[in-house]
């Protein structure tokens, strides 16, 4: 057959295809697949300036370099035709805006010259798309030469350097999901995605999911994806939106843990505006009841951690346990913490409201546990100083610090009885004084004021019971000092109040990468201690009382209690 009539016969069975669809099986549709890979983004920075000096060069370099569109295509631009083989996918170091260009010795070659690049190392893009804090200075040479009339770079460094703005610029924060091993409940894990061309970020999102937890929930946070599961074909899109992933290799899996896998993808696709999923094992649908699926397939995981609205805040003024209201304070709390029964100095409701944790003064310190409405019992834990109590999600366990230097976890049973429990809190306690902690509303992490900077940590749990603070770190150490209080704002961001009056109250990704320190009109430094949570506003004390600060407070804080002695907390 000739050549030409092989296009017109082809042209006429795609014809057929399409226009005649009715003739094909209902269970065999017919779809067009489109292959989410690389596609057009927004036009390249440009390229280096006519005769610019090799200072100029590379400052120029580092700039084009945080667009990573076609392989850094115009970073590239930059480069002599012999360093185009520079493997710019070795790393990604992330670089505060201000830097140096100097040269490394004086030029001795008309052609040939060393530049050195002087500036602050933040951190590190990972391999998994985390972002991994390692503040250090940086000096590195970089090679230029000659090439025709124009200076080129001829040895550039191993990876990409990027300045922070460019990389917030071009690369979007996501949250990849992973599970509570105890509770089964999603768990969100900060990732950076190249944010252009979009419709890669739905392959780019199943390749952090394969990639399992990272370095800063390893041991806390597991998968219900087996390390064997790989992608049978490319991640591709339907003419009605869904997107489909087809995974292989999986291994057996009973009906629970494909449920679980399906949500884990689920979830962190919607972090990519992928709404609806077709999930196969294989080639056949994940979930043999749903061919495609979509958040709401999950409404027992979806909300596994949502705040509860109807659970309001408490706030200890003056020795009582009162209510939080939208506008002020509420109704003395139900029995005798409302009534001044105990003189509290901090209190804390369990996720679901039922219960009360809550720290008096009659004698040193105590912690006290108890269900609302009614009296509250000694739990057998006194120190001279004794941290707001912190709920675990279930409403099990109360975490605290005593005497600023032992982390003390408490089991709650359903009578109400506390017994001490075990924690390896080494890895935290062995950084210096702890001022402050709580548990993150899921359960997964730990947020502490040691010698007045900010601690984070994952709380891993082993399958015998065994309980530890793990992979902790100190967030922006530099920036981040002279705090006094800490809560969790949401699962990836922390709210921090302090003495430092150009940081007195800042906001800041769980792993230090954005850091937004927010305005103290009003206030009277310094602050004593921090509250919020989940669509809850941000509450400070400071040495007139209790501080609003929400979105209908216009940018300023408004004042909630005139008392020094206010201390309040959201439920967890």
């Amino acid at each position: 057959m000739r050549p030409g009539w092989v296009r017109v016969l082809l042209a006429v069975l795609a014809a057929a295809l399409l226009g005649g669809c009715a003739t094909v099986p209902g269970d065999s549709t017919v779809q067009v697949l489109r292959k989410i890979t690389e596609g057009d983004g927004p036009a390249l920075p440009p390229g280096p300036m006519d005769k610019a000096n090799p200072l100029d060069l590379v400052r120029g370099f580092v700039n084009a370099s945080g667009s990573n569109d076609n392989h850094h295509a115009a970073a590239r631009r930059f480069l002599t035709v012999a360093a185009q083989s520079w493997d710019d996918s070795a790393s990604l170091t992330v670089l505060a805006d201000e830097f140096d260009t100097v040269y490394a010795r004086t030029p001795g070659d008309v052609n040939r010259a060393v530049v050195r690049l002087r500036g602050n190392q933040l951190g590190r893009r990972t391999s998994d798309g985390s972002f991994m804090q390692a503040g250090a200075p940086v000096e590195i040479d970089i090679q230029v030469a000659r090439e025709g009339d124009d200076w080129r770079i001829d040895g550039p460094p191993s990876g990409t350097i990027v300045r922070l703005t460019d990389f917030q610029a071009n690369f979007k924060p996501v949250r990849a999901y992973f599970m509570d091993p105890v509770q089964h409940s999603p768990v969100p894990d900060l990732r950076y995605l190249p944010a252009n061309p979009a419709r890669t970020m739905p392959s780019r999102m199943v390749d952090a999911l394969l990639a399992g937890p990272s370095e800063s929930l390893a041991g806390a946070a597991v998968t219900a994806i087996p390390p064997s599961a790989r992608l049978r074909s490319n991640v591709a899109e339907t003419p009605d939106g869904a997107v489909i992933v087809d995974l292989t290799e999986l291994g057996p899996l009973d009906d629970g843990q494909r449920r679980l896998l399906a949500a884990q993808v689920v979830f962190s696709l919607a972090e990519v505006n992928v709404a609806h999923v077709r999930l196969l094992d294989d080639g056949a649908p994940m979930l043999t009841d749903q061919a495609v699926v979509a958040r709401d397939s999950f409404p027992e995981l979806a909300s596994a951690n949502d705040p509860r609205p109807d659970v309001s805040g408490v706030v200890v003024v003056n020795g009582r346990a009162r209510t939080l209201a939208p506008t002020g304070l509420g109704d003395p709390l139900a029995g005798p913490p409302g009534a001044g029964a105990y003189d509290l100095s901090s209190a804390t409701l369990s996720a679901d409201g039922q219960r009360l944790a809550a720290v008096n003064r009659l004698t040193g310190r105590q912690l006290l546990v108890g269900r609302v409405g009614g009296p509250l019992v000694p739990t057998g834990l006194q120190g001279s100083a004794l941290t707001r109590p912190s709920w675990s999600p279930s409403g099990s366990e109360v975490w605290t610090v005593r005497n600023g230097a032992a982390v003390i976890r408490l089991l709650i049973d359903q009578a109400g009885h506390a017994s001490p429990a075990p924690v390896d809190d080494s890895a935290l306690t062995a950084l210096g004084q702890l001022s402050d902690l709580r548990l993150s509303r899921d359960g997964m992490r730990v947020a502490a004021i040691v010698n007045g900077m900010l601690a984070v940590g994952a709380v891993a749990r082993s399958p015998s019971g065994a309980v530890a603070v793990r992979n902790v770190r100190m967030l922006l150490p530099n920036k981040l000092t002279s705090l006094t209080s800490v809560d969790w704002r949401a699962t990836d961001q922390i709210a921090v109040a302090g003495r430092r009056p150009d940081a007195a109250v800042s906001l800041v990704s769980v792993d230090g990468l954005d850091l937004h320190p927010l305005p103290t009109n009003n206030l009277t430094l310094p602050l004593i201690a921090i509250a919020t949570g989940p669509g809850r506003p941000l509450l400070v004390t400071d040495q007139n009382g209790l501080w609003s600060f929400g979105a209908d407070d216009l940018g300023s804080w408004r004042q909630l209690v005139g008392s020094v002695t206010s201390v309040a907390g959201f439920p967890g």
